[in-house]
């Protein structure tokens, strides 16, 4: 992928090169009538020496025009010219993010220092500007080779973090768009708005600016007859409900978003804003997860963000977006947005998709009381920028205990960590379930979900079914080459057994693409046959530098997946067989006799699904076809919704040599439901020619 280099001309011919990503960033707080981007070329200095930076790539990145590794301290400079038309309005200056701490100073003038290299900030900088008038914008950024006590998420460390082998190259400096905007005299800091009664919506409106006080605040719906009048409080805060006549619920079938329009202040000199969001509501219990009244199954991708040349941040606004398309054409429901904030613009097109989202912040690696604090730093300016998205449904916090030590279990210093991040985010926003510690070692958390890596099939599907039952609680995790110890669900003995919803937010094995696509084939299979889950997060969508685990590569391409469509494997329904696959290719012997072979049907669709199960073999290797001709058949009884479906028999004849036998479920009406296959092929043993003899015992 490459950032975009239009050049457009003006009426003199004079070239002028496109600003990159020069489209407005926050369209769910959308103010795009009045702004100005500040993308685009900035003088840059260091240690190095004096440069041009393009802005907003990490100077990491060869976007940048940098691409300098473990530089710790630069200096960013350009005019920043207000409009002349801005006149009476107050202006303010937003960073989308910048890594890690970074000084705002104007004519040489401090504005203000912001720490925390993923959240959002502003500062109101009337006081420093005259419309009409150029002044001198610097941005100074720290940001240390040492990140361990920082949030750094997945950027590499010196010294290197535990987990350095699943790390990249970092992202210092600033990395996502710099903007200006006017707003009124007095305005909303922040609008927040909660759909979860789903008759109306809760609005809370931040007012700052010259009177916070005091001021009316019309509250309104876009298109819409409902409105609302408030007065804010000796706060600041003006809070009210604004009931819908009509309400229409959000949901991933029906994304429908509404678009409020807040007015603070009064006359043409009063701020206007824009903000989104959609009526749903979350419940957790009984074991289940439900999405406005209805069972929600969570059938998730792990995204994390990264891009060739750009690092985490995308080349372009097609780029970001083409993500969440991709993701829906692999059958994903729900995207995990890995160890990073992504870009509002991201968030609101997931909005408008239906796509399902988990977010969460990045960590620390190392533990201290002080990193722990940078870390709940992050939560407040992620509920108030995030929070408002409807296609939000999770909120993670720590992952897999990076930050606490890998030592929840034996360390109460850390497990009381976890437990006051869930503490001090339940706070914040509780309409979503919270996860203190994704992987494992549960101490306090709305849903137990597990990460577990397995090659072999047998010990993948028992693992899972006994993990399922309660039979067992701990499993093995790969920590480093020679570095493998068990891991339990549950952190600490007084965390309940039952009534939390159970998910694997985290599996997938192989090392070439073909066998990657085998493994996701039947271990996705082994997840749906049992109920007690509430999904699975699939690793992952893409590959990332030296991480080849993506269903696709990193320039975001297909991969030969040996004849799979993941589309049916993540699909609403979806076939599970009764088989213990052999290896990639030759799941059975060819067999030289006829043979039963046994399905179930997992139904996850609103209404029960029955018709009929077809089979034939095709040519080995093929892909499945739309429809089977002269198949054999046998009839298949209603299967209700999240309930697993009797077990279903084909005789099958056998092939005349290697072949693949094709499995459709066809409905009543004669459409395609589900699709499987199994390989029939021949496994050739390993070539051990040269090997070297055992050691004598």
């Amino acid at each position: 992928m490459t950032i975009a280099t239009d050049i457009a001309t003006t009426t003199t011919s004079t070239p002028i090169v496109a600003v990159p990503k020069a489209e407005y960033p926050r369209p769910d707080l959308d103010r795009s009538e009045r702004w100005l981007s500040l993308n685009g070329e900035w003088d840059f200095s260091s240690i190095d020496g004096s440069a041009r930076i393009t802005v907003p790539f990490a100077w990491e990145t060869p976007a940048s025009g940098i691409e300098r590794t473990w530089l710790e301290a630069a200096t960013y400079r350009r005019v920043l010219s207000v409009p002349a038309d801005w006149e009476g309005a107050r202006t303010v200056l937003c960073f989308g993010a910048v890594h890690h701490r970074a000084t705002v100073s104007i004519d040489g003038t401090e504005v203000g220092t912001h720490v925390g290299g993923y959240t959002s900030f502003e500062f109101d900088v009337t006081e420093h500007v005259r419309p009409g008038r150029d002044a001198l914008l610097e941005v100074t950024v720290e940001s240390p080779a040492d990140k361990r006590s920082i949030v750094h998420g997945k950027q590499r460390s010196i010294p290197r973090d535990d987990y350095d082998g699943v790390s990249f190259t970092p992202t210092s400096g600033i990395w996502q768009s710099v903007w200006i905007e006017a707003r009124g005299r007095s305005y909303a800091r922040s609008v927040t708005l909660r759909g979860d009664s789903l008759t109306g919506i809760d609005v809370s409106v931040d007012v700052a600016g010259d009177r916070s006080a005091g001021v009316p605040v019309q509250v309104r719906v876009v298109g819409g007859e409902e409105s609302l009048a408030l007065m804010s409080g000796p706060d600041g805060v003006a809070a009210g409900r604004l009931d819908l006549e009509t309400p229409r619920l959000w949901s991933p079938e029906h994304p429908h978003l509404y678009r409020v329009q807040v007015t603070v202040g009064e006359g043409p000199g009063a701020d206007r804003v824009v903000a989104t969001t959609g009526l749903r509501s979350l419940e957790w219990h009984d074991g289940q997860l439900r999405l406005n009244g209805s069972r929600l199954y969570l059938r998730g991708v792990l995204d994390q963000g990264y891009w060739p040349g750009t690092g985490l941040t995308a080349p372009s606004d097609e780029s970001l977006l083409a993500d969440l398309d991709l993701a829906r054409e692999l059958g994903y429901t729900m995207v995990r947005k890995h160890l990073k904030l992504e870009e509002p613009r991201w968030l609101h097109r997931a909005d408008e998709l239906g796509m399902l989202v988990w977010a969460e912040p990045a960590a620390p690696s190392r533990f201290s009381p002080e990193a722990a604090g940078l870390f709940e730093d992050q939560l407040e300016p992620m509920v108030r920028r995030d929070g408002n998205h409807p296609s939000i449904v999770v909120w993670g916090l720590y992952n897999e205990e990076w930050g606490l030590d890998w030592d929840i279990p034996g360390s109460r210093r850390r497990a009381e960590a976890a437990t006051h991040a869930y503490d001090t985010m339940a706070a914040l926003d509780h309409t979503r379930p919270l996860v203190e510690n994704s992987g494992w070692a549960h101490v306090k958390s709305d849903l137990v979900d597990w990460h577990y890596y397995e090659p072999d099939p047998a010990t993948w599907a028992s693992s899972v079914r006994d993990l399922a039952s309660g039979a067992r609680e701990a499993f093995p995790v790969k920590l480093g080459p020679d570095f493998v110890v068990d891991k339990s669900l549950y952190g600490s003995p007084d965390f309940p057994r039952n009534g939390v919803p159970l998910l694997n937010s985290e599996y997938g094995e192989g090392y070439t693409s073909l066998e990657r696509a085998w493994h996701l084939r039947w271990q996705t299979q082994e997840l749906r046959r049992h109920e007690r889950y509430s999904g699975y997060v699939y690793t992952e969508l893409a590959d990332v530098e030296h991480e080849n685990a993506g269903l696709l590569d990193a320039e975001r391409r297909r991969k030969d997946w040996g004849g799979l469509r993941p589309a049916d494997i993540n699909a609403d329904t979806m076939l599970v067989i009764d088989l213990v696959p052999r290896a990639a290719g030759a799941d059975i012997d060819v067999p030289a006799e006829p043979f039963e072979l046994t399905v179930h049907v997992s139904h996850h669709g609103p209404e029960p699904v029955a018709g009929h199960l077809q089979a034939r073999w095709i040519p080995a290797g093929s892909p499945l076809p739309a429809s089977l001709t002269s198949p054999t058949s046998v009839a298949v009884p209603a299967v209700e919704p999240f309930v697993l479906g009797e077990p279903v028999r084909l005789s099958i004849e056998p092939p005349v040599a290697a072949a693949r036998l094709a499995l459709h479920l066809v409905d009543e009406t004669g459409a395609v439901r589900a699709r499987s296959f199994i390989d029939a092929a021949p496994v050739e043993e390993p070539n051990r020619r040269g090997a070297r003899p055992a050691p004598a015992p």
